[in-house]
């Protein structure tokens, strides 16, 4: 399952498991990038008592593990060279032999992979072998990225606050037509994930039913937008105090624009009120 960070790749690895025979069996996955080598080796693989220091019992290792079930192997492209030489193994032979076992066993574990990375390109390049390759890309599945499929943001907007309603136990919101025309034409470099987490941001801080467009933080419509109020150009600031000393004049100068009307002064600036109200706060504007 091949798509950039944020995509969901985990929930298709899963959707597949959960539709396949075996999915009254367990489905786990491991960050082959978020583990040192010779832990990652005793994590799939297993390894007998006194194997290395600290192995004071047998380990199964998640294959041996997870028999009849699933195992995703997420980022597999910065799995180290000497693990795919013994995943080629595992997935050729169907046999497991734990770090510092002398006994092979037979393994029935579905495995499915997933990367961010060019694989084609690290296979070019050596940094991935190419038998390991062929042997795991038997059916490639590409995740596109949210900025070429915006008419799902819709359908992920209502998941999201399905589900952030039954998990604070608190009434359903909606967004307004306004404030998802101005979701759906952002770009998302962070994918689906970005979306959850703005999503999150605006229900946790405002107190409306209906989610307004000045809900929502996006990055790069942080900070004062540009008005004839304000047009003035500024340097980019070169420190963390340049750039709070900043955002206080900017928030000033919203202010200034709007008569002091603080609820306009956020709208003007795209900052949801509660954050505003902080910032207030925070630097001492009266």
């Amino acid at each position: 399952i091949t798509g950039d960070s944020g995509t969901g790749k985990e929930v298709i690895a899963r959707a597949i498991h959960n539709a396949g025979p075996r999915a009254k069996q367990r489905m786990v996955g491991v960050n082959c990038g978020a583990i040192p080598e010779h832990l990652l080796e005793s994590e799939l693989f297993g390894h007998v008592r006194g194997a290395f220091t600290g192995a004071e019992r047998d380990k199964k290792g998640l294959f041996r593990d997870l028999d009849r079930g699933t195992i995703l192997l997420d980022e597999i492209g910065e799995m180290p060279p000497k693990m795919q030489a013994a995943l080629l193994r595992v997935l050729q032979e169907k046999v497991v032999r734990p770090v510092g076992g002398t006994v092979e066993e037979e393994v029935n574990t579905r495995v499915i992979a997933a990367t961010h990375r060019d694989l084609d390109e690290m296979v070019r390049d050596g940094s991935f072998r190419e038998d390991l390759f062929y042997r795991l890309n038997v059916i490639e599945i590409r995740v596109p990225p949210l900025r070429e499929r915006l008419e799902d943001v819709p359908l992920l907007i209502d998941h999201f606050l399905r589900l952030f309603a039954a998990r604070y136990h608190r009434e359903k919101r909606t967004v307004s037509r306004e404030a998802l025309k101005r979701l759906m034409s952002y770009s998302w470099p962070g994918n689906v994930r970005q979306l959850e987490n703005v999503l999150l941001n605006a229900w946790v801080l405002c107190d409306e039913a209906e989610l307004e467009p000045q809900a929502f933080e996006l990055p790069e419509e942080r900070g004062l937008l540009p008005s004839p109020a304000m047009s003035a150009s500024r340097a980019r600031p070169t420190s963390l105090d340049a750039a709070k000393e900043e955002e206080r004049e900017r928030i000033v100068e919203a202010l200034n624009a709007s008569n002091w009307n603080r609820a306009k002064a956020a709208k003007l600036i795209g900052m949801p009120r509660r954050t505003f109200y902080r910032r207030l706060r925070k630097y001492d504007i009266q």
